[in-house]
């Protein structure tokens, strides 16, 4: 498909309610040379999802066979729930000369980096944390009590922004996409420097605790 190319993986990440699915299919649907990686997770399928599309869903203990036989990149338990990336699911892809775009939780996002040399991470970031939390309510799919848990461990995951290359704010999605496909094309044409000074994730990060 693109002869002589190895792809890139691109990990996003995100605190729960962001938005990084949503933003990750935008880039997609935009952007021939990318594709989006399936994730496996153990959370229940929620109305309007597709297996296979949205994600791989299996059982708790078919989640654990694959931990077993070494078949994930990544995975992570988050709220419970498990959440995986598979080899499968990139190596092909890459091997064509594609990237792949990994939606994945930010512990995850730790694994990939001790694994992938050549992967490149993109932090994405609410607005405000208010806004994450009107962003939660609004999904009518968690308790007020896993609101909580959620909003809680989004505030340590933000401590984990100084890991990743890039981070961008998803206040308005179309801008969000259009940002992180510059940081897509940056990467294959050279002009990563002046993204990762613009978009520094450290800089993100005290803007929005009003530093």
């Amino acid at each position: 498909m693109n002869a002589g190319r190895r792809g890139v993986p691109f990990v996003v990440a995100a605190p729960s309610g962001t938005g990084k699915t949503t933003v990750c299919r935008g880039v997609v649907k935009k952007d021939p040379l990318v594709e989006f990686s399936v994730s496996h997770t153990t959370r229940p399928q929620r109305d309007g999802e597709a297996e296979g599309i949205d994600y791989h869903f299996v059982t708790h203990e078919r989640f654990q066979e694959m931990v077993r036989e070494d078949a994930f990149l990544e995975w992570a338990e988050y709220d419970g729930r498990r959440y995986g990336t598979s080899w499968a699911a990139i190596e092909q892809p890459l091997d064509q000369g594609r990237d792949v775009l990994l939606e994945i939780e930010v512990q995850g996002a730790a694994q990939v980096r001790e694994r992938r040399a050549d992967a490149r991470f993109i932090f994405l970031l609410p607005p405000s944390m208010e806004v994450l939390r009107q962003r939660l309510v609004a999904r009518s799919t968690d308790t007020p009590e896993r609101i909580e848990r959620r909003l809680a461990l989004a505030a340590r995951e933000l401590e984990e922004i100084r890991s990743f290359d890039y981070a961008v704010v998803n206040d308005d999605l179309a801008s969000c996409v259009a940002e992180v496909g510059e940081i897509l094309q940056g990467e294959r044409g050279g002009g990563a420097a002046y993204l990762r000074r613009r978009l520094d994730p450290q800089a993100a990060l005290a803007r929005l605790r009003g530093g």
